[in-house]
């Protein structure tokens, strides 16, 4: 698994050396790839799916535009291709395997987290305090650095087993539930 984590890594320091030899790599950019690289990470229940292709879903406005469909194109996970789908509801992220939620949506996370409790998808946002509000895995900025915190109660909950290498990496852990929007 280390190694598959150095793998990913190196495949974000090339997007980012591509991207500098035309200027320096957007944060958003940066944050397609973690989207897809997270999906190394993850222990997925075992279940029968239906769905032909491993979707990564942004739920509201979409701040990632042409980036996250570049990011991955060509790219497979567990032998499903992986997709791009933007929902503006979240009754209609039903088969996303990641799904990140915009800051547009920060007035109705309650409620949207409500509506993925205990569904076996990854939730991914740079919302404040995102991962303090029962989100999985948040964004966060150091610097000119994205980073993020993990959230792990949150993932165990939706039966999701974050890999010892990507909490390694992480800016923050946290194991306990914590309560308030």
């Amino acid at each position: 698994m280390r190694r598959a984590f150095i793998s990913a890594v190196a495949t974000l320091a090339l997007v980012a050396s591509a991207a500098a030899q035309v200027g320096r790599p957007s944060e958003y950019q940066v944050k397609a790839v973690y989207l897809f690289n997270f999906s190394r990470f993850v222990g997925w229940p075992q279940q029968v799916s239906t769905d032909s292709a491993f979707a990564i879903c942004v739920l509201g406005r979409d701040p990632f535009g042409a980036a996250l469909d570049a990011a991955l194109a060509g790219e497979s996970v567990g032998g499903k291709s992986v997709v791009a789908r933007r929902v503006s509801q979240a009754e209609e992220a039903a088969g996303c395997r990641i799904v990140y939620i915009s800051t547009s949506e920060e007035g109705r996370l309650k409620e949207i987290l409500a509506v993925f409790d205990r569904a076996s998808m990854l939730t991914v946002s740079d919302i404040p305090r995102f991962s303090q509000r029962g989100g999985m895995i948040q964004f966060v900025l150091q610097g000119d650095r994205v980073r993020f915190e993990v959230n792990l109660t949150s993932a165990a909950g939706a039966g999701l087993r974050l890999s010892a290498d990507l909490l390694k990496v992480a800016t923050a852990v946290r194991r306990v539930a914590q309560a308030g929007s």
